[in-house]
């Protein structure tokens, strides 16, 4: 069995995060690992183009400070600091690969929302960090809770 000492957990910052960090958090105790967390933010240019005439530079920022605050909140229970807490902008997946190799990560846990579906098997961001990664992954299905 592989002993993994630096786990990398990305995050999309919704409420079933926690399930992936709990996860993420039994595994580094079993193997005495470190924890990093990371959540990517994809430009709004990738996402609106050039079809909008503005500058979204402002409301980019204002998007990059509520997840580093969030990213903070789910670090705190951990004790996980700062210094190992990455709010980035680019394309998940790539980003992921990216930190992973930076830090040399052993291991990556992200969740999985388990949508039906052959194409949906993993999400696209799941999916792409399995079959790009240098390392081992995780995806943690995670479950939405219904009201």
């Amino acid at each position: 069995m592989a002993k993994y000492q630096r786990i990398l957990v990305g995050l999309d910052l919704s409420e079933e995060s926690s399930q992936v960090i709990e996860k993420a958090a039994t595994l580094a105790e079993a193997f005495n690992a470190e924890i990093s967390l990371m959540h990517a933010i994809e430009p709004l240019t990738f996402a609106y183009g050039g079809d909008i005439p503005m500058d979204l530079s402002e409301v980019q920022d204002q998007l990059q400070r509520q997840a580093k605050e969030q990213l903070h909140k789910a670090a705190l229970p951990l004790n996980i600091p700062a210094e190992r807490q990455h709010v980035i902008l680019g394309q998940p997946s790539t980003e992921i690969h990216r930190l992973a190799k930076d830090l040399d990560i052993d291991l990556i846990v992200i969740g999985s929302h388990g949508r039906h579906g052959l194409a949906l098997l993993l999400g696209s961001t799941s999916n792409g960090v399995l079959h790009g990664a240098k390392c081992d992954v995780l995806a943690v299905r995670v479950y939405v809770e219904e009201e």
